[in-house]
């Protein structure tokens, strides 16, 4: 009887690591700059030399995006970079140093002097796929891409077990089933596991322009599944601070 337990247990375990093997992994890195020069350095560098290097090591879908409206206090690039499994991440940079071509083309980026810095400061966040939506997901627009909106949401909870029920919220409560019956286009929903936020959770839905995402999230709120979940009371009290950033794709973001 105790073997039939260990049997049982080993094969959940194994199973509980194949799900885990197979929800991607997803870097964001934030670029905070304050010129204008510091901007088209970097855009420059993404879009001929990193872009390129990473669809060269398999990393083909990624995003790069700008604030719809401008910080006056900074200027703001976000890359979004999905991996298949924390050995991709952990590898990229060794891939990236063996990679002539990558080299070649940011040379002035990747060589910069230090009084002539492309940025003031690079931000990365780490986080891990839903097992809900374990693989991110291209959305499907028909705006142009200078009206589309792309909603990038933070979720802060006030402990780590709060966090927990918050992500189980989205998973086993489906939220992220009402997000997809009513047609939010959601890009990834990932749990953050390092990074200046934390305990947190971060996604992002897409939508042809501002009207419809204000149109999108007025049936969400209407919506009464959504108003069953959001009443339950074992998900209460499990966000501490939310915030919302509108963002829009560059001309060579893959996303």
């Amino acid at each position: 009887m105790r073997l039939s337990t260990f049997l049982l247990a080993a094969l959940l375990l194994g199973t509980l690591s194949l799900v885990a093997k197979d929800r991607q992994f997803y870097q964001i890195k934030i670029y905070h700059l304050k010129t204008a020069a510091q901007e088209a350095s970097v855009d420059s560098f993404l879009q001929t030399a990193y872009l390129p290097a990473l669809h060269r090591a398999g990393i083909q879908t990624v995003g790069v995006f700008k604030p719809v409206t401008a910080d006056t206090a900074e200027i703001r690039i976000y890359v979004l970079v999905p991996f298949r499994n924390m050995e991709q991440f952990i590898s990229l940079d060794k891939k990236l140093s063996s990679d002539k071509a990558y080299q070649q083309a940011g040379q002035s980026y990747l060589q910069a002097a230090y009084n002539d810095i492309p940025y003031s400061r690079l931000e990365s966040v780490l986080l891990q796929a839903f097992s809900g939506m374990p693989m991110m997901t291209l959305p499907s627009l028909t705006a142009p891409q200078s009206e589309r909106i792309y909603e990038l949401r933070s979720y802060e909870s006030p402990t780590e077990q709060y966090h927990v029920n918050k992500v189980k919220m989205f998973n086993e409560g489906d939220e992220i089933g009402i997000f997809r019956q009513l047609g939010f286009n959601a890009v990834f929903y990932g749990s953050v596991i390092s990074g200046s936020k934390m305990p947190n959770l971060m996604y992002m839905t897409t939508f042809n322009n501002k009207a419809d995402r204000d149109a999108h999230w007025k049936a969400f709120s209407a919506d009464p599944a959504w108003k069953k979940l959001s009443a339950m009371q074992e998900y209460s009290h499990n966000v501490s601070k939310s915030e919302i950033l509108f963002l829009r794709p560059t001309t060579y973001s893959d996303i």
